[in-house]
């Protein structure tokens, strides 16, 4: 990159937690999420579980009316309380908790949307009920979020949404990492939302690729993923804007890499291939050895193909002893968050490059073989990690991995 990099906030909202800092703090002491669902009915469905978020209260908006505030998505409700934690942690916010930086551009992933808004509507109309129609239809864009967000914090500016399936956060955060590098922004809010919704659920519940037990990354026995809701955002900038304003820089953004490897429309390619690619494009970027990075946050979504060819793709970028690296996928704790996975697990990584905790692999039986030095026993402790990668792969063919740094010595 020809920009140093740094990361000057954090926010999220979880399954575990209505901030990071009490996410986190659930999700190293080894809490699982997954529930019954209750947001809409499952009565057909195989599975009746997720991990659903608890919608924080909306702070003051003086820039919503209280009947517009009433009618914000849930997927609004997820994203804007992160995106306030995100520019507070990085004193980008003023007394009134409106942004300082009046024109901050804004890369953002999602899969959903506010999908849920289109699916009330259709209940609506199916149910003869015009009550609600018009406010229902008219907010069902696909930037409303982001317009949102930008309208309750108080910014504006460039903003570009992401949607290429599962691997959609990683690449907003490494789009808006590009944008900094070539001197088209100093500083931008980058991450993901995604609620749950029933045409989501449905969906992968047809597939089968929802589990009826507890999610098992990296397990012979695991059946399937657990999904899940989120949002999560990091506010990027280059170095010298952050010193220029006397902004702490939490770590540095060193590596990303992406490709798409055509293989197949749901299913990652059997070898890992394109992977391996993205990793030591990632590596390379970041100017560092695999064996330099301490822990990696696996995309592990528990379903039988993706962690068989993930776990391949390790071991040839780590070679056959990858033990010296710990890896995890924290979807067993608060499910597969789609568009926000690549941004939540971000943030988890560089929480544990932080913090020298790492997030254990929950519900294991019979782990992997090959995977089984590697991964993340509980309550485990790196005090010397420089770099930790996060990892993600999407729908046809998407693949992605950001490699963050601690910050160097003077």
């Amino acid at each position: 990159m020809s920009r140093r990099i740094v990361v000057t906030g954090l926010g999220a909202v979880t399954p575990l937690g209505e901030d990071l800092a009490v996410s986190w703090n659930a999700l190293i002491a080894g809490r699982d999420a997954a529930a019954p669902l209750d947001l809409f009915d499952t009565a057909g469905c195989r599975c009746h579980h997720a991990a659903s978020a608890t919608l924080p209260p909306l702070p003051a908006l003086s820039a919503f009316s209280s009947k517009a505030a009433r009618r914000l998505s849930r997927a609004s409700r997820l994203a804007i309380p992160a995106a306030r934690e995100a520019l507070a942690s990085a004193r980008l916010l003023d007394a009134e908790g409106r942004s300082v930086l009046r024109e901050l551009p804004f890369s953002v992933a999602t899969t959903a949307g506010g999908m849920a808004l289109g699916e009330d509507f259709l209940r609506g109309v199916l149910a003869r009920d015009r009550s609600h129609l018009f406010s229902r239809v008219s907010r069902y864009l696909s930037q409303q979020q982001v317009l949102d967000v930008q309208q309750a914090l108080g910014f504006a500016g460039h903003s570009v949404i992401i949607a290429n399936a599962c691997a959609s956060g990683a690449n907003a955060i490494g789009h808006a990492a590009d944008l900094i590098s070539v001197g088209a922004a100093d500083c931008v809010l980058a991450g993901g939302f995604e609620a749950l919704t029933e045409l989501v659920f449905v969906g992968f519940d047809c597939l089968q690729a929802t589990s009826i037990e507890r999610c098992r990354p990296f397990d012979l026995n695991r059946s399937g993923l657990l999904l899940g809701e989120a949002a999560a955002f990091l506010v990027l900038e280059s170095d010298e804007h952050a010193q220029r304003r006397g902004a702490a820089a939490l770590c540095h953004l060193t590596g990303y890499g992406h490709t798409t490897d055509f293989f197949h429309p749901t299913q990652p390619e059997p070898d890992g291939a394109a992977l391996v690619e993205v990793m030591r494009d990632a590596a390379t970027q970041a100017r560092i050895a695999p064996a330099q990075i301490g822990y990696i946050n696996a995309h592990g979504t528990a379903t039988p193909v993706n962690d068989g060819a993930e776990a391949k793709a390790y071991l040839a970028f780590l070679g056959d002893a990858p033990g010296s690296t710990r890896i995890s996928s924290t979807k067993a704790a608060i499910g597969h968050t789609l568009g926000a996975a690549g941004a939540i697990e971000a943030l988890f990584a560089v929480q544990a490059l932080r913090t020298g905790r790492l997030p254990p692999q929950l519900n294991l039986q019979k782990p992997i073989p090959e995977m089984a030095p590697a991964l993340v026993g509980g309550k485990e402790i790196s005090n010397d990690m420089r770099h930790v990668m996060s990892v993600n792969l999407g729908f046809g063919g998407s693949n992605a991995a950001l490699i963050f740094s601690g910050n160097p010595s003077p």
